[in-house]
């Protein structure tokens, strides 16, 4: 078998591989139980993969939906912060219940720090 990375890869190497052994069943008899059990777990590989394949495109739909939901409930909850605002006054410490933070003044500037001096150059002469 070839160094297949991936599931349907290695699947269809195996079913390739199992096509070439039943039609030389006759010259390797001694291998036909081996056979047997390849063609079982193949079929059953192959049902997981169809499985697999199915679960993968209902969950990047689940994803589409769940954005579009999100993205509702984020606006719809801004909406609905700007009410609670609206109808307690944005300065109410009310607001605060609703994990909103209450408009509480800014806060004033500092003066900067005075420059220190440094003393005059002195002038050699």
């Amino acid at each position: 078998m070839s160094n297949e990375t991936t599931y349907s890869g290695t699947l269809g190497d195996a079913q390739r591989f199992q096509t070439s052994l039943e039609g030389s069943v006759n010259q390797i008899p001694h291998l036909e139980a081996g056979r047997v059990v390849l063609g079982e777990k193949l079929g059953a590989a192959q049902d997981l993969a169809k499985q697999h394949a199915a679960v993968t495109a209902t969950k990047q739909d689940l994803s589409k939906q769940l954005k579009v939901a999100i993205s509702d409930v984020r606006l719809l909850a801004t909406v609905l912060r700007k009410g609670v605002k609206q109808h307690f006054g944005s300065r109410s410490e009310k607001i605060a219940e609703f994990g909103l933070q209450p408009f509480r003044g800014r806060k004033s500037k500092t003066d900067p720090a005075p420059a220190p001096e440094t003393p005059p150059a002195s002038s050699a002469t």
